[in-house]
């Protein structure tokens, strides 16, 4: 849209009938998020609060479709050139659509090489691990948050970052970013009430990329109990024991596209106990794009 049509149109903004701002925001709601600079300045302009309203709904109904162009552009690659990373800060836009991925990747980056000038071609993947949890549990704190289990917070990367505090699901896919940078092959597991972390044999990672890896998980781990190292003997006791069948569904990697739709599922359910029921519709939306892709 050119910037004199956009000019015109943001200036009715102001317009009391609201037939006129029906075809405004029609208009401007087919445009990209690219206009919502221009956007604030009318609000900022402006002194009446139904206008500013009105403006703040058009600038939050283009960011939410921003974050849904994002995802389904990610999902519109093959599953090996899908960066988990990215996925993660495109759910992040959600709530957060001004986030600047650099920043997160920054920081993914530091914590990388802390861990990486602890480890040598001489260790094994065991060793390896045992030492990514030390960094990342015992040295820099990353927990789940108990104190405030119900927090939507917990669902979002850059929050967990900064407050080193996550949930199950989050912590999980946060684990697993942090490992595939270290060059380990972790891959996630569905595992009932909170995701684990599957470290399968290297060589058959390096032939099949992605977690369509079966039966050759060498242990796993729990990121939501600081990391614990498990078996499989011992996780499969524990899914007979509470009748989780077919025990392959709990226990093989799974696509990172179901994480994320573990992810936007306990986002969905942390707003609702908050009361903030607002937020269901367009998670759902999200989730659609995930279940049709």
């Amino acid at each position: 849209m050119d910037k004199t049509r956009l000019e015109a149109l943001i200036n009715l903004l102001d317009d009391p009938d609201e037939t006129v701002f029906g075809m405004v925001e029609k208009e401007l709601l087919k445009t990209k998020d690219d206009i919502i600079p221009e956007l604030e300045k009318k609000w900022e302009a402006s002194f009446d609060e139904h206008s500013q309203q009105r403006i703040e709904n058009i600038i939050q109904h283009l960011q939410f479709k921003e974050t849904k162009r994002r995802i389904k552009k990610w999902l519109g690659h093959p599953a090996e050139g899908r960066s988990l990373l990215n996925g993660f800060c495109h759910v992040d836009r959600f709530q957060y659509p001004d986030l600047n991925p650099l920043n997160i990747q920054v920081k993914i980056e530091n914590l990388r090489k802390s861990i990486w000038l602890e480890l040598n071609n001489s260790l094994t993947l065991l060793e390896k691990v045992t030492i990514l949890n030390h960094f990342l549990f015992n040295i820099n704190g990353f927990a789940i948050n108990l104190s405030n289990p119900h927090s939507p917070q917990n669902c979002f990367l850059n929050q967990l970052l900064d407050t080193k505090k996550g949930n199950p699901v989050s912590m999980s896919i946060f684990y697993t970013i942090v490992a595939r940078q270290l060059e380990m092959p972790a891959y996630l597991v569905d595992f009932p009430k909170n995701p684990l972390v599957a470290i399968v044999d290297a060589e058959l990672a390096q032939k099949v990329h992605g977690p369509s890896v079966s039966s050759d998980v060498l242990f796993y781990v729990n990121p939501s109990n600081k990391g614990a190292i498990t078996s499989r003997k011992e996780i499969e006791y524990h899914l007979k024991k509470h009748e989780y069948l077919p025990l392959h569904d709990y226990t093989e990697p799974k696509p990172d596209t179901l994480f994320l739709v573990r992810l936007l599922e306990s986002m969905m359910e942390a707003y609702q106990t908050v009361g903030f029921t607002d937020k269901e519709d367009k998670i759902k939306q999200l989730l659609r794009l995930f279940k049709t892709a």
